[in-house]
C-alpha cells in the first residue's frame, strides 16, 4: 500500500509540473501579457491558411483574416483583412502605429494585400 501511495504522490508532481510547463510556454498567455504590457506580438499559426492571426500593439488587440489565393507560381496567402476587438481601445493610436502593424504582417505574408474594417479604413483613407 506503501509503494502505491508513493506511485501517486510522484505521479501528482510529474502532472503539476507537466501542466505548469505547459501553461507558461502556452502562445495565447503570451498574447495577453503583451496585450497588458501592451507591448507588440504576433500569434499566428503560418502553416494553417484557414486560422485567423491574433496580434496586439499599444494595448490594443487585433484579428486578422487569411485568404489564400494563387501568386505566379504558388499557392499562398494573397488577402488579408485586419479589424480591432474593441474599437474603443483605438484612441490614441496614430497613423504611423498602423503602417508598422502593415510591415509587420508583410514580414510574414509578402505577396498579401491588406485591407483593413472599419473604422481604420475611412482613418487611413483620410490621411
Amino acid at each position: 500500500m506503501m509503494w502505491f501511495i508513493r506511485f501517486l504522490l510522484f505521479a501528482l508532481i510529474f502532472f503539476i509540473i507537466y501542466k505548469g510547463f505547459k501553461y507558461l510556454i502556452n502562445p495565447m498567455r503570451k498574447l495577453e501579457l503583451a496585450h497588458e504590457q501592451k507591448r507588440y506580438y504576433f500569434l499566428d499559426d503560418q502553416k494553417n491558411a484557414r486560422k485567423n492571426f491574433h496580434l496586439t500593439y499599444n494595448g490594443v488587440l487585433f484579428e486578422g483574416e487569411k485568404y489564400l489565393g494563387t501568386t505566379s507560381n504558388a499557392f499562398e496567402v494573397v488577402s488579408v483583412f485586419v479589424w480591432p476587438k474593441n474599437i474603443a481601445s483605438l484612441q490614441g493610436m496614430v497613423r504611423d502605429d498602423f503602417l508598422f502593424i502593415e510591415q509587420k504582417i508583410m514580414d510574414s505574408y509578402p505577396n498579401a494585400k491588406i485591407d483593413w474594417k472599419s473604422p481604420i479604413k475611412e482613418f487611413l483613407a483620410k490621411n
